[in-house]
């Protein structure tokens, strides 16, 4: 499958499995979304549990958090990360603060999905990266898969979750991974090895990162697009690094990190987002404090700039295969 099909498919099953389980949004009813995600399920689940919202973020996220409060499980679509900001205050003081403020009377299990990043020359209003700031939140929970078995699996346990969460898509890698080293457009997830995405119900843990692969020299931390330009730039240089696709955020696996950073004694964090407050800067600072006495060398990272999203240099913004490799140099040059 492609990740838009594994992530079609998962709220097929959900829909299907849990008639609690409502998908709202903006175009994602009839026309199945922009792109795509929600392709026919309207068609196959009805109107009442597949329909379209106004355009109003503010609208569908505090909908969402009453569906939630009431008993039900929904699923809203934000049609880019970009358009979420309407939302944030449903979001931080709804949502993120419903169960401890009723002391558990009530709950948001609600899944917000929504694309996030470059990769379709959207500028700097479809191509934003804001997951830092919901890591920020004290009850809300943030994922970002990077592979259609992964999407699949895990946004599966997000829907399942008992607690808000923020399910960022990355765009660049809906139809196909790509060739990280050379930072080409997508090619197709057929014949990938993470592509192969079991049929029926499955789940992945929230909280738990992968290892996409083992290495002894440095130890590369990434997420959603970024993984593959990290593991793209290991595969043409031919460095020994081991790579941890962290997968979600809040909560993280920090044993992983820790594990995996002890062992080799160098660290590199790669994001799209913003360098500075981005989400590298808490990992930079958790990896120092619980690693220092392991590492050889000072914790890098290569993010996008502090500058506006452009338009017509998005792959200059990107952390690339230069800027990447620059850096494994510099660590693993370091004393």
């Amino acid at each position: 499958m492609t990740m838009i099909e594994a992530i079609n498919d998962a709220l097929d099953i959900m829909l299907a499995r849990d008639p609690d389980v409502v998908v709202l949004g903006e175009d994602i009813g009839f026309f199945g979304g922009v792109f795509r995600a929600t392709a026919g399920l309207q068609a196959k689940h009805g109107r009442t549990r597949v329909f379209d919202t106004p355009i109003s973020e503010c609208g569908i996220i505090g909908v969402a958090v009453g569906m939630g409060a009431y008993g039900l499980r929904p699923v809203p679509e934000i049609q880019f990360a970009d358009y979420i900001y309407p939302g944030l205050d449903q979001l931080i003081s709804e949502a993120a603060r419903l169960r401890y403020r009723s002391a558990a009377e009530f709950i948001a299990p609600m899944t917000v999905r929504t694309p996030f990043g470059g990769g379709i020359f959207g500028g700097q209003t479809h191509s934003q990266s804001p997951e830092a700031l919901f890591t920020h939140v004290a009850g809300l929970k943030t994922v970002v898969p990077s592979t259609p078995h992964d999407a699949k699996g895990l946004l599966i346990a997000a829907i399942e979750d008992n607690d808000p969460v923020l399910f960022f898509e990355p765009k660049r890698l809906y139809n196909g991974p790509f060739d990280g080293y050379y930072d080409r457009p997508a090619k197709v997830w057929k014949g990938h090895a993470d592509a192969v995405v079991p049929d029926g119900h499955y789940t992945i843990p929230l909280g738990k990162a992968r290892t996409v692969r083992e290495g002894e020299a440095l130890t590369i931390l990434a997420y959603g697009t970024m993984v593959h330009v990290a593991a793209g730039v290991v595969e043409a240089t031919g460095v020994d690094a081991e790579i941890i696709d962290l997968r979600t955020l809040v909560p993280l696996d920090i044993e992983a990190i820790e594990q995996s950073v002890r062992k080799t004694g160098r660290c590199l964090i790669v994001h799209e987002a913003t360098r500075t407050s981005g989400f590298g800067a808490e990992l930079s600072a958790l990896v120092t404090e619980r690693c220092f006495y392991h590492l050889e060398a000072p914790v890098e990272r290569v993010t996008g700039f502090d500058t506006p999203y452009p338009h017509s240099l998005e792959w200059a913004y990107f952390p690339g295969p230069v800027r990447v490799g620059e850096a494994i140099e510099r660590l693993l040059a370091a004393d």
